[in-house]
């Protein structure tokens, strides 16, 4: 009979491979077919090993090349012929990653898996800028929501829950619909001068982050570019980047360049 492989659904980080974790990291350079999200950035999928099969299975908004039911397929034949297969996801497989999705395929299917947790978004993305999400004083809690729904179907939030001055709000793929997203808040009663902080490929090298208040954020954004997907952090926290955004630390030696590793297959579906 023959042996059946595993799936690891692993938590990539927000994008700096030093956020990984340790057991990410050993199941990445122990694998043998890895299917990975579009917001995996290229240097962890550097730590791939070189012979290691790469299947892209990235979405855009309105654009699902490969649909979630095809992914969920694929993890079960990968394993099936016997691979380790790790699963690779920005942020945390269980925050907006669809992860409980292909976890209860794999199950159905009866292929043996593992959930390997990764910092989420909001966590990196917030102390890379030096904004607690929580704060006595500030915010007693915090909220995660998405800001773009299945199917692209107009998001139907509770909006009044979610106008609490006392929480911090982060919004998750919000950057189409912060406008109206800012619009429900303020109109159910949430001040128009509450600071927002939108933060784009936050912990890479290419990240870039705004601020304004509900009032102006969307034309901020708008007017910033900032590329999809874009994060928003709400509430009075934000303030405290100011003052305890870190500096960021320059390495000013020299740099060997790394020497070329051999050729990778990559497999484009379909």
């Amino acid at each position: 009979m023959k042996r059946i492989g595993t799936v690891s659904l692993i938590g990539g980080g927000p994008g700096d491979p030093e956020l990984l974790t340790v057991k990410a990291l050993r199941r990445i350079e122990q694998a043998e077919a890895v299917v990975y999200d579009r917001l995996i950035s290229k240097d962890i999928l550097d730590l791939v090993p070189p012979r290691t099969a790469l299947y892209p299975v990235g979405k855009t908004p309105r654009n699902h090349p490969v649909p979630q039911h095809e992914i969920n397929q694929m993890l079960v034949d990968l394993a099936r012929s016997g691979l380790r297969v790790v699963r690779l996801k920005g942020g945390d497989p269980f925050i907006f990653g669809r992860g409980s999705e292909e976890a209860l395929a794999l199950v159905e299917a009866e292929v043996p898996f593992e959930i390997v947790p990764g910092i989420t978004a909001a966590q990196g993305c917030a102390s890379q800028l030096g904004v607690p999400l929580t704060h006595r004083g500030l915010a007693t809690g915090v909220r995660y929501v998405t800001g773009h729904c299945r199917e692209d179907k107009p998001l139907d939030l509770d909006w009044k829950s979610l106008a609490d001055p006392d929480t911090t709000l982060v919004v998750y793929m919000g950057l189409s619909a912060i406008g109206q997203i800012s619009h429900q808040l303020i109109a159910h009663g949430l001040d128009s001068e509450t600071p927002v902080m939108a933060v784009s490929r936050g912990t890479t090298p290419d990240e870039c982050h705004v601020t304004g208040t509900l009032a102006t954020i969307a034309e901020q954004a708008k007017a910033a570019a900032l590329p999809s997907p874009t994060l928003f952090m709400i509430g009075e926290v934000t303030r405290l980047g100011n003052i305890l955004h870190p500096e960021r630390l320059k390495d000013c030696a020299e740099v060997e360049a790394s020497s070329r590793r051999p050729a990778r297959l990559e497999v484009v579906h379909g």
